[in-house]
């Protein structure tokens, strides 16, 4: 009866820097599948449904641990995470590894980080510097709309009426 109170739209943040062209094509993916069909070009489907937080800068050292946690190699080292191969990015031993640092240098070099950083938050999904991530990203959101996948277990009820 009640579980309509339980479900919540996903909230998905791209942390995004204009000037990078992965990001702002992530940017239009994301803001034309809550506007548009989704996937593109099946007219007979609805549009994707999700909170959209987009945020100019890089993430908190705390938000980047969650984004290292959603991952899927859980293994990856920060600064193999989230640096990128631009030219003033510290290499050797001036090469931040811990978030902490990576932060840091983030807010004085936002060219140091791997543009664009898509997060489903509800979903434990997360996308660093790769088009292709945000896709399934948004795949996921699809297959949860079209009954493909499950919702979460959490979703469910649970005690003597299941």
């Amino acid at each position: 009866m009640f579980n309509s109170f339980k479900r919540r739209l996903p909230e998905i943040s791209i942390f995004h820097q204009p000037f990078s062209p992965p990001s702002t094509k992530a940017l239009n993916l994301l803001r034309s599948s809550l506007s548009a069909p989704y996937p593109p070009g099946q007219a007979e489907k609805k549009s994707l449904d999700f909170n959209l937080d987009v945020i100019e800068g890089p993430p908190t050292s705390d938000q980047m641990k969650t984004i290292l946690s959603y991952l899927p190699s859980k293994a990856v080292s920060p600064s193999l995470a989230f640096l990128s191969a631009h030219y003033a990015t510290p290499t050797g031993s001036e090469r931040p590894e811990g978030v902490s640092a990576i932060a840091n240098l983030a807010q004085d070099n936002p060219n140091a980080l791997k543009w664009p950083i898509v997060v489903d938050w509800h979903g434990g999904q997360a996308a660093i510097g790769d088009i292709e991530g945000v896709k399934g990203i948004l795949e996921t959101l699809r297959k949860k709309r079209d009954g493909e996948l499950k919702e979460d277990e959490v979703d469910q009820p649970k005690g003597w009426f299941t």
